[in-house]
C-alpha cells in the first residue's frame, strides 16, 4: 500500500491556520486574573479596614491573629518579626490560593494566558520541548488534593462568618440582635458560590468515587459522586464567579469600614 509521508512541521509563536478570534479568550483571562492579582495583593497588605460591625472580608478569615473583635488569639503575637509587615491575611490566605492556584481548571486557563502554554488550541508556543508537569517547577501542582482539604475547612469557617454576619448590635440597647444587611447577602452567596467551586472540584469528585470501578453496590457513595459531578461540570463557572465573589466581599467590607458605602438594612 503506497503511502503519503506528510511533515507538520512546527509553528511559530502565535502560528496558526485558525481563523477565528482565538486570542481573546486567553487574554481576557490575563487581564481578569491580572486585576485580581493586584487587588488581592493591596488589599492583603492593607491589614486594615478588613471588618464593618459583624462582617468579616474572606480575605481576613479566619483572623487568627489581628486587632478586630473577631481575632481567635488578639493582637500581633510578641514573636512576630519587627522588619516583616504584618497582617492578619498572611497566616492565612496562603491555603485558599493554593487551591485555587493548583486547581485543574485554573491550570489550563492560566498555561494559555501567562505562559502560551499553549496560547490557544492549535497554536504555536515559544518553546520548543515540553516538561509537563513532572519537572519543578510544575510537578508542585501535585499537592492540589491537599490543599483541598484545607480549602473544605475554610468553607465551614466562611459558613460561620455568614452567619455571625446576621446578628447586629442594636445601638439603643446594646444587645445582640438578628438582622439582614446587604452585608449579609453579599457574604452568604460569596460563600455559596466558593463551596460550589469546592464541592465540584475534581480531586473531590475521585476521592468520593472516581477510585471506584463499581458504584452501584453503595448507594451513597453513588448518589454522592453524582451531586459532586453535577457540580464538576460547571466548574469553570463556580471558578470564575466566586473568584469575583470573594474579590467583592473584601471590597464591600473594605467600604463599608472606610465609610465610603453604607450598609443597606433590610431586616
Amino acid at each position: 500500500m503506497a503511502t503519503i509521508d506528510v511533515s507538520l512541521g512546527k509553528r511559530g509563536f502565535g502560528q496558526t491556520s485558525r481563523t477565528d478570534a482565538w486570542w481573546i479568550q486567553p487574554l481576557a483571562v490575563f487581564l481578569c486574573f491580572s486585576a485580581f492579582i493586584v487587588y488581592t495583593t493591596w488589599a492583603v497588605f492593607q491589614g486594615d479596614h478588613y471588618t464593618a460591625g459583624p462582617y468579616l472580608s474572606p480575605y481576613y478569615s479566619p483572623e487568627v491573629f489581628g486587632a478586630s473583635e473577631h481575632s481567635w488569639f488578639g493582637p500581633k503575637p510578641g514573636w512576630w518579626p519587627v522588619w516583616l509587615p504584618f497582617s492578619p491575611a498572611f497566616l492565612i490566605l496562603w491555603a485558599p490560593l493554593g487551591f485555587r492556584v493548583t486547581c485543574y481548571y485554573y491550570r489550563g486557563a492560566y498555561y494559555k494566558a501567562f505562559w502560551a502554554d499553549p496560547p490557544s488550541c492549535t497554536v504555536g508556543e515559544p518553546r520548543s520541548s515540553y516538561r509537563g508537569e513532572r519537572s519543578f517547577p510544575l510537578i508542585l501542582q501535585n499537592v492540589h488534593r491537599y490543599f483541598l482539604y484545607l480549602a473544605l475547612g475554610f468553607i465551614v469557617m466562611l459558613a460561620y462568618d455568614a452567619w455571625k454576619a446576621l446578628w447586629f448590635v442594636n445601638p439603643a440597647t446594646g444587645s445582640v440582635e438578628f438582622g439582614i444587611g446587604l452585608g449579609s447577602v453579599v457574604l452568604l452567596v460569596n460563600v455559596t458560590l466558593l463551596a460550589c467551586y469546592a464541592f465540584g472540584c475534581h480531586s473531590l469528585r475521585h476521592l468520593v468515587g472516581g477510585r471506584k470501578d463499581l458504584l452501584s453496590g453503595s448507594p451513597a457513595l453513588g448518589k454522592t459522586y453524582d451531586c459532586v459531578s453535577c457540580l464538576n461540570r460547571q466548574h469553570m463557572r463556580w471558578a470564575w464567579m466566586s473568584l469575583f465573589s470573594v474579590g467583592f466581599s473584601d471590597l464591600y467590607v473594605r467600604l463599608c469600614s472606610m465609610g465610603v458605602w453604607t450598609d443597606w438594612r433590610i431586616l
